[in-house]
């Protein structure tokens, strides 16, 4: 017997169903304690077609949710006869566009959840260390300027972006280019790689893959272990993050073809002031959903970025595809001024990635040789027990006769503090550097007397302030106190004295003194970055001897300031200083001196801390969160992870609190969904867990455990 609502009197109910490869509906009579492997199990044998329907899987899209339990049953899933189901594969094609620019068509898992996901595409790719990268949506510019001006309210507007970003075709199922389903390229070629005939989309150069034998023009083409986006079977099932990737790098992604910067600008977003800087970082996914829980459909672009600035053994002889999307990615931050730097600084980028260039094509190294040229015939071993005997020694600041003695600097400097309607004057005083303490005196000899200024450096912001044209050794620091952040003003008279003394400054804030190891290395990075910015006497190569655009190589704001002319041999004079490093020696430095910028590794985002009416910005680093100005981004208050206690997220407000030794710290963010900033305190963390062991296996159960958001 039937009743109304048409279930029978035993309880049981018909359920409807989406077929997508078939694009056909079936009906089945299912009762509430039918499990979800029941259901399709009973769906494929009413379809009685021989097809391999193991990659399917239940998507519910009224709940944007997967029916990925399949012991749990309909009613623990709360499924009654009025929801629509559909049976959809759970790979999908997806474009990825690389930190490069590149856009690659890759088939990809949309039921797992992102931080999965993130990892099957490095380990199709070849890059190690996929922890340190995830997601990132496309903004469109204009949508960029429209939720800044009405941010209040958008994180509803945001979802309701979400669940829109599939296709507008009349079934809920349909997306652009998949043949009127959701995700197959045809109904009998479910497995099927598409790869579109046209250019890529908006100008960015995309990578497809031809048939073998043809003349390479995208066509479709089957996903197999030939393909060089597909699962290379010679990479190690192991650590994604261990050296079992020698031998199965795709040299093809390690030196990327160039771009030209009028293309690149078409995709890039090129962020003015730190309020659209924070708009963009609200797009990155979340890590514990699945791509399609967050709106993404088949054929849908999303970008592949480095999210977290800490890189783990960055090693030429199996980084190859990861130092150069790394530079990459640095390359372009530069370029589209979505980090700052200098005008020497910028010369010095342009002049590294020219000879980046030039040795692209003429001195392309082999994985074998790399590996000959970087470690000079010592083995692993050997460069192990080096760094152990280093790190066992200590400086050599450090007299060998007297292991006690704490190693100081003292010299004169000059002073200034600056304040509002004041000019710049600076005197000059006996500085005295010991431990993470800087003392102050009016001169040498009143170093038995009390002091002018004694300060502790530690949890302070150390920003460079140098031009070395103008013989200006500068250092800021940022000082916390109770009211804030004072600032006060260093000046060396040499790069020597500068190096040592900002090498010296760096670690204090950090909580380390000089005896710490890495003071000697760091005083040398130090000097080896100033010693790239010094025009050389003369060019190594004539500029009637190559032909560059300078727009490909600096900030848009320098072409503004500077002829081309001028600047091709500015870029000349500098490239003298480089023209002997190797490719991969280029892009290393280019790395190194990136991460030595102030701005470098920060994350801005907009929020309201608790009892605070006016918005401000937050950035957040490997290291610490820092309260800043939103309009200048000035550094007002900062709290270092190292006295951190807990991190956690009050869901019903979307409040983020972070419990330092000194206070709590809570906020909110008006657009930005707390878990974003939370996951990226807590990715940190995690990154920060990493052992020295290079063969360590990757805890994605410790990754959700700490960016989650529950106490």
């Amino acid at each position: 017997m039937m009743v109304a609502d048409g279930g029978m009197v035993d309880g049981s109910w018909e359920l409807t169903i989406l077929v997508t490869d078939l694009q056909v509906e079936k009906t089945l009579r299912v009762k509430g304690d039918l499990h979800i492997g029941g259901v399709m199990l009973k769906l494929v044998e009413s379809l009685d077609i021989a097809v391999d329907w193991s990659d399917h899987a239940l998507w519910w899209q009224e709940k944007n949710m997967w029916l990925a339990r399949t012991r749990s049953t309909l009613d623990q899933y709360g499924v009654q006869s009025d929801a629509r189901l559909a049976f959809t594969p759970m790979h999908k094609n997806l474009k990825v566009q690389l930190p490069d620019l590149q856009v690659l068509d890759m088939r990809v898992d949309f039921s797992i959840n992102v931080f999965s996901t993130v990892v099957q595409i490095c380990k199709d790719l070849g890059i190690r260390h996929p922890e340190e990268l995830s997601l990132l949506r496309k903004f469109d510019r204009d949508e960029i300027r429209r939720n800044m001006a009405n941010r209040n309210g958008s994180l509803n507007q945001k979802k309701k972006r979400n669940e829109s970003t599939g296709s507008s075709m009349t079934s809920p199922y349909m997306t652009s280019g998949s043949n009127n389903s959701m995700d197959s390229t045809g109904p009998n070629s479910p497995y099927m790689m598409r790869f579109p005939a046209s250019p890529s989309p908006q100008g960015t150069l995309m990578r497809p893959v031809s048939n073998p034998g043809s003349t390479g023009s995208p066509t479709n083409t089957p996903h197999t272990p030939n393909s060089p986006y597909s699962y290379n079977g010679t990479m190690s099932p192991g650590s994604y993050g261990s050296l079992s990737f020698e031998g199965s790098m795709d040299l093809s992604l390690a030196n990327s073809p160039a771009t030209p910067t009028r293309e690149a600008f078409i995709t890039l977003y090129r962020p003015r002031t730190f309020i659209e800087k924070a708009k963009v970082n609200g797009g990155w996914l979340d890590s514990s959903k699945s791509l399609m829980e967050q709106g993404f459909r088949e054929n849908h672009l999303i970008l592949l970025r480095y999210k977290f600035f800490n890189f783990y053994d960055l090693n030429p002889k199996y980084d190859q595809v990861r130092i150069n999307q790394i530079y990459e990615q640095a390359k372009w931050a530069l370029i589209s001024e979505e980090i700052d730097c200098t005008e020497e600084e910028m010369m010095m980028f342009a002049a590294l990635q020219l000879q980046v260039m030039l040795q692209y094509g003429t001195n392309q190294l082999s994985v074998d040789q790399v590996d000959n040229h970087t470690n000079e015939g010592d083995d692993d071993i050997d460069a192990a027990l080096t760094d152990l005997q280093v790190s066992l020694e200590g400086s050599h600041i450090t007299s060998p006769g007297d292991i006690t003695k704490i190693p100081e600097l003292q010299d004169y400097l000059r002073f200034f503090k600056p304040k509002k309607f004041t000019l710049k004057n600076f005197k000059r005083y006996w500085f005295v550097f010991r431990d993470t303490h800087v003392t102050l005196y009016r001169s040498k000899d009143d170093t038995q007397g009390s002091p002018v200024m004694k300060v502790n450096l530690k949890g302070c912001e150390v920003h460079p302030d140098v031009n070395i044209t103008g013989q200006k050794y500068g250092i800021k620091l940022f000082i916390p106190g109770s009211d804030g952040m004072s600032e006060v003003w260093i000046r060396c008279e040499s790069e020597d004295q500068y190096a040592k003394w900002m090498a010296a400054c760096k670690l204090a804030s950090k909580g380390k003194t000089m005896a710490d190891s890495s003071y000697e290395t760091e005083v040398q990075s130090i000097q080896a970055f100033l010693s790239m910015q010094h025009p050389a006497p003369a060019p190594a190569i004539s500029t009637s001897q190559l032909d560059i655009q300078p727009e490909d190589f600096v900030a848009p704001r320098f072409m503004k300031k500077f002829k081309t002319k001028q600047l091709v041999t500015r870029i000349m004079e500098n490239h003298a200083n480089v023209r002997d490093m190797t490719l991969i020696e280029s892009k290393m430095n280019f790395i190194k001196a990136w991460q030595a910028l102030p701005e470098f590794g920060i994350t801005y985002f907009i929020v309201k801390f608790r009892n605070h009416k006016k918005e401000e910005l937050l950035g957040v680093a490997f290291n610490r969160i820092i309260k800043m100005d939103l309009n200048s981004g000035d550094s007002l208050k900062t709290w270092r992870y190292n006295t951190m206690r807990a991190w956690n997220v009050n869901w019903e407000v979307k409040e983020v609190i972070v419990q330092f030794e000194e206070e709590n710290v809570a906020f909110r963010s008006p657009f930005t969904d707390c878990k974003v900033i939370h996951e990226y305190i807590g990715g940190y963390i995690f990154l920060s867990m990493r052992s020295g062991d290079k063969n360590q296996t990757l805890d994605e159960e410790m990754f959700h455990r700490l960016t989650g958001g529950w106490a």
